[in-house]
């Protein structure tokens, strides 16, 4: 049954199924254009959540299929659109890939499903993000320079228009900021890729991944594909659109940024900074080392001060992806494997964490911490998962967010102990300002009155957190099928960088 799915179009099923979806809320659109406007919001949710369940359902089918042994790209699909030029419509998966189409996949319904109270365009709305979930995926499944380019690019337009639209009052602000920032340094790495194609003479990523670039060339192809994948994550110092972003996104808005965009730069240093420029990923790891350790310091002591908890997660956020960037450049196996599991589990704590603040702004609206107080007395159940995840956040052990961590500082540990040191003196700092705003918002007396009549979290929100929180624990004690999922690839990855920078005397 494997050989079967190996042999379909697997990969362009579930990149293009939620533009199918699009392209049907289009055509209702404009039939039902001077019918009841009612009616076609509700049939513009139900298909965009029957969309993305039935895109899970083929990725489920894609991971279940998938020969983690193997460390070669599978469910291979190759078009020829240039063949001059060596340039064609590439798709294929590996064991760093796969997961993180599954991680997207996972999210999507329940950022649907969070969006359920959207009142303002709601057609519109479920449009931009199923145009927004194929371009995240396709990311993730191309292997040619231009269709990467093409998906990593487009994903910036239906953001842009979620924060721009459907966001707070200040949203066009942090529209633009999020899109001037993630666009020049995007500029930068297709000025790279035009080399590249130069210098080899293709736009396939595979051959690409063997081509031996020269040291000097590698030096400045690095530092443009970094200027592009340091803000995607982002980075300090380019991390200052995020907290904008986030604190005027929509809620499902932020759980998808948070949850799988930050995602595409970590995903980015994988597929290219590493094993296409060994040699300049040598000379800039202490950069990066720094770069990492100022940004898990910094920007927690920065949380700590904030007044806003949307804003104090998304600080949160760049502090964690901090953990990322260590493990990845460390260029160990227990690195590389703790940075990949760090994203996936980050991509479900944050998103889970922004829904937490969505449920008592979608009552209260308002995300001061100050306005808040007690809630436990009026909303016990919706303690107990924020509790959750808050530990989650921290890294409590039995958490996802512990597996992740402790595997990224072990595997920088062994290359670089004060690097190692930085980021544990983080993991305290983050315990501080999660522990801080829970007791702040949960605890205490309620002396707010317009908090009298809050009530617990209802059956839709339930159905939110449970997928969150079983994964949340499960991945806690059971990390070997994601690390199984990876290592073939991963061990691939260490042995030809390894084989390269030896090869040059690093």
């Amino acid at each position: 049954m494997a050989e079967l799915f190996q042999s379909l179009p697997l990969l362009s099923a579930i990149t293009f199924l939620p533009t199918l979806g699009a392209v049907i809320l289009m055509g209702m659109k404009f039939a039902m254009r001077t019918e009841d406007s009612g009616l076609l919001d509700r049939n513009a949710r139900g298909v965009a959540m029957m969309t993305t369940l039935a895109t899970l359902l083929l990725t489920v089918v894609l991971v279940a299929s998938f020969d983690s042994a193997n460390p070669d790209f599978q469910f291979v699909e190759h078009v020829s659109w240039f063949s001059q030029l060596g340039m064609g419509y590439r798709m294929g998966v590996d064991g760093i890939s796969v997961l993180f189409i599954l991680l997207t996949s996972f999210l999507m319904p329940i950022c649907i499903l969070a969006s359920w109270n959207i009142k303002k365009r709601v057609t519109d709305y479920m449009i931009a993000f199923l145009l927004l979930q194929t371009m995240m995926i396709g990311v993730f499944c191309a292997l040619d320079l231009i269709l990467f380019y093409i998906f990593f690019e487009g994903g910036l337009i239906p953001m842009f228009i979620i924060i721009g639209v459907w966001g707070g009052a200040n949203r066009i602000y942090a529209a633009m900021k999020f899109y001037l920032y993630t666009l020049l340094g995007s500029v930068l790495m297709l000025v790279a890729m035009v080399a590249m194609f130069l210098q080899a003479g293709t736009t396939d990523i595979t051959v690409l991944m063997e081509t031996d670039f020269a040291a000097s060339l590698q030096t400045w192809l690095w530092l443009a594909f970094f200027a592009s994948f340091a803000v995607k994550m982002p980075m300090w110092p380019v991390h200052t659109w995020l907290p904008d972003a986030h604190v005027e996104a929509p809620t499902a808005g932020s759980v998808i940024l948070a949850g799988v965009l930050l995602k595409l730069g970590g995903y980015g240093f994988l597929r290219f900074s590493i094993p296409m420029f060994p040699d300049a990923s040598v000379m800039f790891q202490p950069l990066v080392f720094a770069l990492s350790v100022i940004a898990i310091v910094y920007t927690s002591l920065v949380a700590f001060r904030q007044t806003d908890i949307k804003k104090l997660i998304a600080y949160s956020s760049v502090a964690h992806m901090g953990f990322v960037t260590l493990g990845i450049f460390a260029m160990t196996e227990l690195g590389v494997q703790g940075a990949i599991f760090q994203m996936l589990s980050h991509g479900i704590i944050s998103g889970a964490l922004f829904l937490c603040v969505g449920v008592i702004y979608d009552r209260m609206h308002t995300r001061e911490i100050a306005f808040y107080g007690g809630l436990v007395h009026r909303m016990p159940v919706y303690a107990a998962i924020f509790a959750l995840f808050a530990m989650a956040n921290v890294g409590l052990p039995g958490t996802s967010g512990f597996i992740g961590e402790i595997m990224t500082m072990a595997g920088t540990f062994q290359v670089n102990t004060w690097a190692a040191i930085g980021a544990a003196v983080g993991v305290i700092l983050s315990a501080v300002y999660m522990l801080t705003v829970y007791r702040n918002v949960v605890f205490g007396d309620m002396t707010n009155p317009k908090l009298e009549g809050i009530t617990d979290i209802t059956t839709r929100e339930w159905i939110l957190f449970i997928p969150l929180v079983i994964a949340t624990i499960v991945l806690g004690f059971f990390s070997t099928p994601v690390t199984d999922m990876t290592s073939a690839s991963v061990n691939q990855l260490i042995s030809d960088y390894t084989a390269a920078t030896t090869a040059v005397g690093n």
